[in-house]
């Protein structure tokens, strides 16, 4: 089994638990901001020690980083502020497991993205993969029906699919310019070109949050540092999952590693049932039976 599958499956299960984390802070204590900051702020100091950990053990120096890796990065980091957000903001229109479904409209769109940016293109089982689970994100798209009959259009594009859809175009560019900036640094050790890049990010998405909640919603820090129980664990949970999806984009196409990362939903099911107490319909049941079902075709492809 190549590195990326494992590594891949690490990341969803961390980004999992990552996002129900921030969904309690965002319906307890914090708005869509702080729970977003939360997330960088409390990755950096973490990365940023197991970078020079193994920085100290192999013997390496960073390494240097040129004007095309400079803006994959920021390209990446500014879109997945955004794409986090989005999501983040999701969770307030429909419940967990269909907020992160929605967000998975991120792979085609990731698989587009690469094709114009990277050149890099996907077999024809993995174009049927990626199909299967946009049809599932389409379902899941359906807002819960009520006593207004809504147009099909209406159901289609609401303020719901329009974050998730958001969100998944936003992810798309973040994982591209992440694989692209991981591609900038010479160095044939995948782990430091993955983690060299994912400290750089953090830290630009710290110095960019900063500057947006001193501007914007100042007293907002405050509320962030105080819910330090559960941001720390955000904080670790990020770390992991960062780390496992840069070192999955280092090794793979990102197309790829994202179609894989939809395991993530199984997760999400799980802690929807169990810990939100959350029921979804047959309809919502049968979109994220789709999207496994992409998984598994795109296991077979590869």
């Amino acid at each position: 089994m190549s590195l990326w599958i494992p590594v891949t499956l690490l990341a969803a299960f961390m980004q999992n638990l990552r996002f129900m984390l921030q969904r309690h802070l965002k319906t307890t204590s914090l708005s869509t901001a702080g729970a977003t900051y939360s997330r960088f702020l409390f990755s950096l100091p973490l990365i940023a020690a197991v970078v020079a950990g193994y920085l100290m053990v192999t013997g390496y120096g960073f390494p240097d980083l040129t004007g095309r890796f400079w803006t994959f990065i920021v390209i990446g980091s500014v879109c997945q502020i955004l794409a986090t957000s989005f999501v983040v903001a999701l969770f307030a229109e429909r419940n967990f497991t269909v907020g992160i479904a929605l967000k998975k409209s991120e792979v085609i769109l990731t698989a587009i993205v690469g094709l114009l940016v990277l050149g890099e293109a996907v077999t024809a089982m993995g174009l049927v993969a990626i199909a299967i689970g946009f049809a599932g994100v389409i379902l899941l798209s359906d807002p819960p029906k009520t006593d207004v009959k809504l147009r099909w259009s209406e159901r289609l594009f609401n303020k719901a699919s329009g974050y998730g859809l958001g969100s998944g175009l936003l992810f798309g560019f973040s994982a591209v310019g992440y694989r692209g900036a991981t591609l900038e640094i010479a160095s044939d050790d995948p782990f430091l070109r993955a983690m060299s890049t994912l400290a750089v990010a953090i830290a630009v998405q710290v110095l960019v949050m900063t500057a947006y909640m001193a501007w914007r919603e100042r007293d907002e820090i405050g509320r962030v540092l105080a819910s330090w129980r559960v941001s720390s664990l955000i904080g670790v949970t990020s770390m992991l999952g960062s780390l496992g999806w840069f070192i999955a984009f280092t090794l793979q196409n990102a197309a790829y590693v994202k179609a894989l990362g939809q395991v993530e939903l199984i997760f999400t099911f799980i802690g929807s049932y169990f810990v939100f107490k959350e029921r979804s319909s047959t309809r919502e049941v049968l979109g994220v039976l789709l999207i496994v079902a992409s998984i598994l075709c795109l296991v077979v492809a590869l």
